[in-house]
């Protein structure tokens, strides 16, 4: 998992997408320059990234029962990418008996 991605649960509605993009964007604003990101002074531009990761969180655990991933009737896995470009992957264990 990279560093600027997150993984968290919530509900798949188009609505809560474009909520959480908002929101995201007004607690973290993109902006390259380094006058507003001091991680940016070090020739990165992604500080927004990490921002909106550390909101977002990097891991959920998910109960399993009968051999199912135990969900509420809405919750879903989704991957969020905050900053594009590079190529990422994701890491899914499976700790138990």
């Amino acid at each position: 998992m990279h560093i600027t991605a997150s993984v968290f649960i919530n509900d798949d509605e188009a609505g809560l997408h474009h909520d959480y993009k908002l929101w995201l964007e007004k607690l973290a604003p993109f902006d390259a320059s380094p006058a507003t990101y001091f991680h940016n002074r070090t020739g990165e531009d992604n500080a927004d990234a990490h921002m909106k990761r550390q909101i977002m969180g990097r891991e959920v655990v998910v109960a399993v029962t009968m051999g199912k991933l135990d969900f509420g009737p809405w919750e879903q896995i989704f991957y969020g990418e905050f900053d594009g470009r590079r190529p990422k992957r994701v890491m899914v264990k499976i700790i138990g008996e």
